[in-house]
């Protein structure tokens, strides 16, 4: 049985289509990641998934309960970690702790022993007397994290739960959740971050409320292997335009100082020869054009590139229905 099957899921605020028609499932050792930028609708999803905005159409199934005639039951197997920092401030670690415990009727023995093991899980051993408010960022995420765990839910979902902490606590945090998911949870991370997306099982991409495309990284990625060379040049924008400008190459984007070039997918070379020969053309194509080329290579695609990709291919085919 999946975790949690969730179908059509529709949200409006006003004229604002916010969510529409999102569809993902979710099965145990699973963290499907909903990657897009900010207003994509990923926390709107969160919420809709956690019962805490009602639905305008669609349904949500949590263990086979449905979240709208069965919500007590549908929630008590979610652990939801929410984008801002949501617990007490003026409580210690361990009186938040024991808080939700509580909240979820956790009996004051078996929370003790509970409450040891989830702050050692999330390295927040010692800190039981410390103040939850004077918590760093990522300490705040952890404690966060740990109060999710306390019922020891089957489903987890996490809103962007590493947004603007340090790439130490960011990489802990990810040590987390493998951990948990190698003991059958199953996870529904929101992130910006590619470098993060690349960790889930199962990919959803967002923009303006909907999943353009959906797939394991490594099957996003394929359809544009041998695709992608990455150029340093000078001047960069004349580099830009005159790439564009080239019948072979199907799309340029920045990429901080470097641009990579999109190569259409009948210029697709399927040799050492072939590509050598593609970029020598490029290379010779920007000098005639008085771009100084400090290099042209052929590199493996990103997810920022599927991305960007997948954003282009949805507003061609919107211009063309």
């Amino acid at each position: 049985m999946a975790l949690l099957e969730a179908i059509g899921l529709t949200k409006r605020f006003g004229s604002l289509v916010a969510v529409d028609d999102v569809s993902l499932v979710v099965q145990p050792g699973e963290a499907y990641g909903l990657v897009g930028p900010d207003g994509a609708g990923k926390t709107t999803v969160m919420r809709l998934l956690v019962g805490a905005l009602s639905l305008d159409a669609g349904s949500v199934a949590i263990l086979g309960q449905d979240l709208a005639r069965h919500p007590e039951q549908a929630r008590s197997s979610v652990g939801y970690l929410p984008q801002r920092f949501s617990l007490y401030h003026d409580l210690t670690v361990g009186e938040n702790l024991a808080f939700f415990g509580s909240v979820r009727g956790i009996d004051r023995k078996t929370l003790t022993g509970r409450a040891a093991e989830l702050l050692a899980f999330v390295g927040l051993t010692g800190f039981e007397n410390r103040l939850a408010g004077v918590l760093s960022g990522g300490m705040k995420q952890k404690l966060g994290l740990a109060c999710a765990l306390v019922h020891r839910p089957s489903l987890l979902l996490l809103d962007e739960p590493t947004s603007g902490v340090d790439p130490i606590t960011r990489q802990d945090f990810w040590q987390l959740i493998i951990r948990l998911l190698g003991d059958g949870a199953g996870v529904v991370v929101s992130t910006p971050y590619m470098d993060e997306a690349i960790r889930c099982s199962i990919l959803g991409f967002m923009a303006a409320g909907r999943i353009l495309t959906t797939g394991a990284p490594r099957s996003l990625l394929a359809p544009l292997a041998g695709r992608v060379l990455e150029l340093r040049a000078e001047p960069r924008a004349l580099a830009h335009q005159l790439c564009q400008a080239d019948p072979d190459v199907e799309d340029v984007a920045q990429f901080g100082e470097l641009l990579h070039l999109r190569l259409r997918g009948a210029a697709v070379f399927s040799g050492l020869q072939d590509g050598q020969a593609t970029q020598l053309r490029l290379s010779s194509a920007l000098a005639a054009g008085g771009v100084q080329v400090l290099g042209l290579r052929a590199i493996a695609p990103s997810l920022e590139d599927v991305f960007i990709a997948t954003l282009q291919a949805t507003a061609l085919e919107a211009r063309h229905e």
